[in-house]
């Protein structure tokens, strides 16, 4: 009864292993990570500019009244 057991879960392992029914899932998951990660990236790259930048139009207006 074991042994049927077992080979039954090998079945069951190599049809998982062949089953691509969640590839493009995993695929869109991924892509939509990495467009994530890249736009994180590009705002910590421009957060000191938009700072400094923010601090001069402040000190403009302020320098207007």
């Amino acid at each position: 009864m074991t042994e049927i057991l077992r080979v039954h879960w090998c079945l069951k392992q190599s049809d998982f292993l062949k089953c691509e029914d969640g590839a493009v899932t995993v695929d869109w998951v991924v892509l939509t990570a990495l467009i994530v990660g890249l736009i994180a990236v590009a705002f910590a790259g421009v957060e000191g500019g938009v700072v400094a930048l923010t601090q001069e139009i402040s000190n403009y207006l302020t320098g207007l009244l």
